[in-house]
């Protein structure tokens, strides 16, 4: 069953909450008990298709706390490569993909790890759809231009790319790649940037990105059948640095 936007914003945040209030030993007692330091801060590495709810979690996490916690947004894998260099206190990625890799090197602590949230794949278009999009097949229309996220550096990418695969699409997608109709995007948020501008006429991005500022008014959204759609959970944990 799906679960409404802001619905998923509000687990998404209640249970983040939980799981910096559970795991706060982890990254906390060397700051607080050795009393040598008085900046007490954690650093997220969070993907960028999160950043409204991380956002709103630090504002509540930092007025009860008192403790400074600064967000590294980008795409999955740019924030899985900080990872893996030895950055970062919780990581939340918007793929489970890059959290079992981090488990499988050892970089987060595995009984730390929650699943927050899912993240439901739409097709966003301009405020008015003036190409008429109805589903996928429409975006691979010669004359509609698409846009959707570089796989390597954001997990909205990658799972786009699986749908259209999915769906026996994956030839025409690359077609329309050669003939110069579809751009790719760093970060979930350059694609929200695109459809909200008019520079395409539409994009694949995460069902919950319709609520932020930037798409309000601007953007609408075309869903994704479930049989025909790929939707991801969202885990979140704290890694090892933390310790």
């Amino acid at each position: 069953m799906k679960i409404a936007s802001k619905s998923l914003i509000i687990v998404a945040l209640a249970i983040i909450c939980v799981l910096v209030a559970v795991t706060a030993p982890y990254f906390l007692g060397h700051l607080w008990i050795s009393g040598t330091s008085k900046q007490k801060s954690i650093l997220v590495l969070s993907g960028a298709g999160l950043m409204n709810p991380v956002n709103e979690l630090i504002d509540m996490y930092e007025e009860r706390e008192g403790v400074n916690v600064e967000v590294d947004y980008g795409g999955s894998g740019e924030e899985f490569s900080k990872l893996s260099m030895g950055i970062g206190d919780v990581f939340i990625p918007g793929a489970y993909y890059y959290m079992e890799i981090a488990i499988e090197n050892g970089y987060v602590i595995p009984e730390t790890v929650m699943n927050i949230t899912l993240h439901i794949p739409v097709i966003a278009v301009p405020k008015g759809n003036p190409k008429n999009i109805g589903g996928l097949e429409d975006l691979l229309k010669p004359g509609v231009r698409l846009a959707i996220a570089n796989p390597k550096a954001a997990a909205i990418g990658k799972v786009a790319r699986k749908i259209f695969e999915k769906n026996g699409l994956d030839d025409e997608l690359m077609e329309k790649y050669e003939r110069g109709e579809m751009v790719e995007a760093p970060t979930a948020n350059q694609l929200l940037l695109y459809v909200a501008t008019g520079q395409v006429d539409a994009a694949i991005i995460w069902e919950d990105m319709v609520t932020w500022a930037q798409s309000k008014e601007k953007v609408e959204i075309i869903e994704i059948p479930r049989e025909m759609n790929i939707i991801k959970t969202i885990p979140a944990a704290v890694t090892v640095y933390a310790k």
